[in-house]
């Protein structure tokens, strides 16, 4: 304990004088600017308003001190051991200028100029009169500045009157009124009513005042009242130019295809003038069809203009995917009074290009692995902006441990794939939304070989529909998606292993799948500034259902159907994945994860086919256990460390995580989390005792936890997770909880229970 006692007083004292070395660098007489503080007196106002408010008002305070960790300054630390470089380069310019962070010194501190900024703040949120005092507390060569605020009480609105002039801006303004952001009783705030003059002028631009602009409108406060209350009045301001009080129509509508941004002219002949409907096309190359611009831009002739429809139109074109640049100009008419000009500049992308992706994975299921992918492109294929793609991949996933380390998988395949970038359906569908709708054709070979144990051929088919209904919701649906898989190389071991353990079996067994498929995605994480963002993902697979009512297939009473002399796959499967983030502050979050899944077999299906089956652990799953490992139920593999790749799977799944994620330093995360959950069968398998599903399923719950790092490096996220097991739902019940055997000391503890997990991105 003495021994001990010393090292902790030993390392407190060299925290200490580390932390206070840095102010013998100061220049003489100045000292190290440690921060300011705002307190906010006032007797009437909530104790949470007056937090709220002192926040806000520190948040103004200029300059910010210098960044610190744990109570200490590391960065201005390095920048004063690394003294003054003698040149632009080497380790002391490096540490001082890239590592470093330069002192921040109370000579640079202005009081009088915060009070200020603290004062007109406190006025502009409906303080008026509001008193600030500056001081400063000096101890140890380092100086804090205290500011105190007495806000007196806060003015609120009493009425709010909007222009009732006869002009047609006037009466166009006044109807906005209703969802007018001024409420009378609302207190007065200056933001606010900027922020009601930018709604006012959003509105306008949606009724074809295309000149107007937020500051042409005045508005006039009126604190004389008395009892603390304020009448705002809205006008137009006498100055606004004709044109900003007319509303404007389009005329022409111009588009260029293949303008060229390093050109100041645009030559062309007049036959590469098309008109097509109310367009004028002026394709030199005779690039696209002209049915491509009818679709993306939402104007017509006659239309009056519309903001909205103008940035649809621009993200229409953007998101078709072939152009680089897109810029639209607005030209009054040289005939027509109150008439805008429409034109279109667009800049190709290259036609034709190649990708060219290197993947690599590593888990501790004892396997690593990489995959290696080329796609050929072309953007506009018929002249319609379709994208065709094909790919060419390989990869391979080898065994890093265990007995049978020869017993590795490689892959081999191609896909091709033509997108529209419309649908194409029996009826016309007219979207509106500013993401363009997409019809998708796929067509997927893949050959699969697990050495020394049997090969796979899968071949895949899919035609269906992709769309956004704006930024947080997007549909796919894929009427139709068809799946075969065949088996061939199936050797005499795996074979004698099947006779011993007839779920091994299930893996070769030809599939026939086809179906409808449908996912719905809504998601505002995008939304930076919530707190509160969440993510949500539902899946629904029908397979086989109609062709399975009309052939009356039920092999409970051996009426299969087979198609190519494959069983038909007759199933329906659910799956949601529900996501919560909530932000804690700028750096800090606590993420959260609940999946469920079920899938029914029936009609010409006992169970489901392999491929459509849950699996559980992994990296981005639970992840103490090893991938593919977990359940069904309390079932145990017996010989998943040293036979086959782990290949577990069920018809239910439910797993949920909670993940604390902080910043640490740089590009530096931590994480904390805590997984649990499991999957299960839905009837009962006599090779697989325990792994049914049934009431006590609860019961059978796994649990993990551990702690991670992720390396933000911009272009993507290098994640390390190490997790230790906490509950093991195949041991008897009343021993599954393991904590009490946690044991790091122990190498044979670790090596059973200590997984790591390598992985590129976040897990959810």
């Amino acid at each position: 304990m003495k021994i001990n006692y010393m090292k902790y007083c030993i390392v407190l004292s060299l925290l200490f004088v580390y932390g206070c070395s840095n102010t013998k660098y100061l220049p003489e007489g100045d000292l190290l600017y440690k921060g300011g503080s705002v307190t906010v007196k006032d007797s009437v106002m909530k104790k949470k308003e007056r937090k709220e408010l002192e926040k806000a008002l520190e948040d103004l305070l200029r300059p910010k001190p210098n960044k610190q960790i744990l109570g200490l300054r590391p960065k201005l630390w390095f920048y004063n051991i690394a003294g003054e470089p003698t040149k632009d380069k080497g380790i002391r310019y490096w540490l001082r200028n890239k590592v470093g962070e330069e002192p921040v010194l109370f000579s640079k501190v202005d009081l009088d100029y915060n009070a200020k900024v603290l004062r007109n703040f406190a006025e502009n949120r409906g303080y008026f009169k509001a008193r600030v005092s500056a001081d400063s507390t000096v101890r140890n060569k380092r100086a804090t500045a205290e500011y105190i605020v007495q806000p007196r009480q806060q003015y609120k609105i009493n009425e709010v009157k909007f222009p009732d002039d006869s002009s047609a801006l006037g009466k166009a303004i006044a109807r906005t009124q209703r969802r007018s952001l001024l409420k009378e009783g609302n207190p007065y705030d200056l933001d606010v009513i900027k922020t009601e003059r930018e709604r006012i002028d959003a509105r306008l631009k949606e009724r074809g005042f295309y000149y107007f602009n937020p500051d042409y409108i005045l508005a006039q406060v009126d604190s004389s009242k008395g009892d603390h209350l304020v009448n705002i009045k809205l006008k137009i301001k006498e100055e606004t130019p004709e044109k900003a009080r007319e509303a404007y129509k389009i005329d022409k509508i111009i588009v260029y295809p293949n303008f060229t941004v390093s050109k100041d002219t645009i030559k062309y002949k007049k036959e590469d003038i098309v008109q097509y409907n109310d367009f004028t096309i002026i394709d030199t190359a005779d690039t696209f069809k002209p049915s491509v611009f009818d679709r993306a831009i939402l104007f017509k002739k006659g239309d009056l203009y519309n903001r909205k429809d103008h940035n649809l139109t621009l993200n229409r074109f953007v998101n078709l995917g072939t152009f680089n640049f897109v810029k639209n100009e607005f030209k009054e008419s040289d005939s027509l009074k109150n008439t805008l000009d429409s034109y279109y500049y667009l800049t190709l992308l290259p036609k034709k290009f190649i990708r060219f992706e290197v993947l690599g994975k590593t888990n501790s299921a004892s396997y690593t692995g990489s995959e290696v992918n080329v796609n050929w492109n072309n953007r506009n294929l018929f002249g319609g902006a379709e994208l065709l793609t094909v790919s060419v991949f390989g990869g391979a996933d080898f065994q890093l441990g265990g007995e049978n380390n020869c017993k590795n998988i490689f892959k081999l395949g191609t896909e091709t794939s033509l997108t529209w970038p419309r649908f194409i359906t029996p009826f016309h569908i007219q979207g509106n939304s500013e993401f363009v709708p997409r019809t998708k054709a796929t067509v997927r070979y893949e050959f699969q070989n697990r050495m020394q144990l049997y090969s796979l051929n899968s071949f895949n088919a899919s035609f269906g529909y992709l769309w956004r209904e704006n930024i947080r919701k997007e549909h796919q649906l894929n009427v139709m998606d068809i799946t075969y898989v065949s088996p061939n190389n199936v050797t005499v071991e795996y074979q004698q292993d099947i006779d011993t353990d007839s779920a091994l079996g299930k893996v070769i067994e030809k599939q026939l799948i086809f179906g409808p498929t449908y996912s719905y995605t809504y998601t505002n994480t995008m939304q930076k500034r919530k707190k509160h963002t969440f993510y949500f993902n539902g899946e629904l697979d029908l397979a086989g259902n109609i062709t399975g009512l009309i052939t009356g297939a039920n092999i409970k009473k051996k009426d299969t159907v087979k198609i190519l002399d494959v069983p038909l796959s007759q199933y329906a499967k659910v799956k949601t994945d529900f996501r919560h983030y909530l932000k804690l502050s700028k750096d800090t979050q606590l993420a959260s994860r609940i999946i469920v899944g079920v899938g029914l077999p029936y009609g010409n299906s006992v169970v489901m086919p392999t491929s459509k089956q849950f699996v559980s652990g992994g990296t981005n799953s639970i992840r103490a256990f090893r991938a593919r490992t977990l359940g069904p139920g309390s079932y145990l593999n017996q010989q998943t460390d040293n036979s086959y790749l782990p290949d577990q799977s069920g018809d239910i799944k439910l797993e949920f995580s909670t993940e604390y994620r902080a910043k640490l330093f740089s590009i530096v995360n931590g994480a904390l989390f805590l997984d649990a959950g499991n999957i299960w069968l839905l009837n009962e398998d006599p090779n697989k005792a325990g792994a049914k599903f049934s009431k006590d399923f609860m019961k059978e719950i796994a649990v993990g936890a551990g702690a991670g790092l992720r390396f933000d490096l911009s272009f993507l996220i290098l994640r390390t997770d190490l997790a230790i097991p906490l509950r093991k739902p195949w041991l008897p019940e009343n021993d599954r909880w393991v904590i009490d055997a946690i044991d790091f000391g122990s190498s044979s503890w670790r090596k059973d229970n200590l997984i790591l997990n390598i992985a590129i991105g976040y897990p959810f």
